[in-house]
């Protein structure tokens, strides 16, 4: 246990779909996240159980025994595990310009210039009224 990292490691894109199966259906067995990935995802319960465990090492969700088997969930919300991603991403493709990720969107035609001014306004009506 003393090798465990909290949050260490980018997520995988399945071991993402996980993530996500556990935080829409909270706490969860093997089983239920298997049942839940399968219109996407069509795992045998034995590598579903084996991503849970990496996610458990890596510290991205914790469990606890019920009956003869785990329960899962998330150790951290939705919104702090995408953070995280979100922050890796753009230090790896745009050296962490925020800036140039918005440049990128708008120039791949991905979000238009009036949408970024939408959400500018937003943004300044947010800061004003304090929240």
């Amino acid at each position: 246990m003393g090798g465990r990292k909290k949050g260490s490691g980018a997520l995988t894109p399945l071991e993402l779909q996980i993530m996500q199966v556990l935080w829409q259906n909270g706490p969860s067995g093997v089983q239920q996240v298997q049942q839940s990935l399968a219109p996407i995802n069509d795992l045998a319960y034995n590598t579903v159980q084996t991503m849970l465990n990496v996610l458990h090492r890596k510290g991205r969700v914790e469990r606890r025994i019920n009956g003869r088997a785990y329960v899962y969930s998330t150790t951290d919300s939705k919104e702090i595990v995408l953070g995280q991603a979100v922050r890796e991403f753009v230090e790896r493709l745009f050296g962490g310009s925020s800036e140039e990720l918005v440049m990128s969107l708008i120039k791949s035609r991905q979000v238009d210039p009036e949408r970024i001014a939408d959400l500018s306004r937003t943004i300044a009506a947010l800061r004003q009224g304090g929240g």
